[in-house]
């Protein structure tokens, strides 16, 4: 049994015994290809989310009914990504373990990795649901397998063709989008499509991956490759609202808050927001 965290987010504080999900944070950002700093990005969503309230007019539900347990921050090892995934591996098997859904707060996205390798063992006909800047199929970034640009590469091997569902990508090299074509599901530059794909994903395994930097860097500057021409954040937010209430989750990810790069604070606030809702949609 996991032991309760001293700081939580919003009302997240239920006895483990009782949650249905389960908070996690993974501060790692060793592979950042441009602007580090997502490692701070878990503990300021937690410190920043009592600037919101618990409850939500989208759709009318409050936190205060829900069961959710916050677990903290991992301690991983910054200079090897392996180990630190390892980590995370661990954590999210033992919470789908106990019949509980793993919600990770990153971090630069490869901790995602971590979380699928646990879903995938336990769901062996996994889909992931992908939100997202930026493609990820890259199979070495300098040389390096394991990076945040590989991630949905890497966990393409777990998974296999016409499994992975990407949304908004409108960023990455022309090799990615070619290997793309043959073996993911890519939606570029929006979410258009997304009920669709929901209906087609109906009754089965879905793993939810959201890097926040599908949100035009007018609504959020803070993370660490900024990519204009993504969605607002009414948009966004109904999606996930959409895909935590219709789709089977059995783990999910909010990840690429980059807090140091927007010092007014109204990033991290997104994050929140975001956050709570999937919360309350899962619930």
């Amino acid at each position: 049994m996991l032991k309760p965290n001293i700081e939580t987010f919003l009302c997240c504080d239920a006895d483990y015994e009782d949650a249905r999900i389960v908070l996690f944070g993974a501060p790692f950002d060793s592979t950042t290809s441009y602007r580090p700093g997502t490692r701070f990005g878990s503990r300021a969503i937690r410190s920043e989310s009592y600037g919101l309230e618990s409850y939500s007019p989208y759709q009318d539900r409050d936190l205060l009914d829900c069961a959710v347990f916050d677990s903290g921050d991992l301690e991983l090892s910054f200079g090897k990504p392996e180990d630190a995934l390892s980590d995370i591996e661990e954590r999210a098997a033992a919470i789908l373990a106990d019949e509980k859904l793993p919600f990770l707060l990153g971090g630069e996205h490869l901790v995602t990795l971590g979380a699928v390798r646990a879903a995938a063992q336990q769901f062996p006909g996994l889909h992931i649901l992908h939100f997202d800047a930026h493609a990820d199929l890259r199979d070495d970034y300098l040389g390096a397998r394991l990076s945040h640009a590989c991630v949905l590469r890497r966990c393409w091997e777990l998974v296999g063709d016409g499994r992975i569902h990407q949304f908004g990508i409108r960023s990455g090299d022309r090799e990615e989008f070619r290997w793309g074509k043959d073996h993911v599901n890519t939606h570029r530059f929006d979410l258009n499509g997304l009920a669709e794909t929901l209906e087609e994903l109906e009754n089965k395994p879905v793993y939810f991956t959201l890097d926040l930097d599908v949100l035009d860097p007018s609504v959020f500057p803070g993370t660490g490759t900024p990519e204009p021409g993504g969605v607002d954040f009414n948009t966004l937010r109904e999606a996930v609202t959409l895909v935590c209430s219709k789709a089977i989750i059995v783990g999910c990810d909010v990840n690429e808050l980059s807090p140091p790069y927007d010092q007014s604070g109204a990033s991290t606030a997104v994050a929140c927001k975001i956050v709570r809702e999937m919360l309350l949609a899962l619930s």
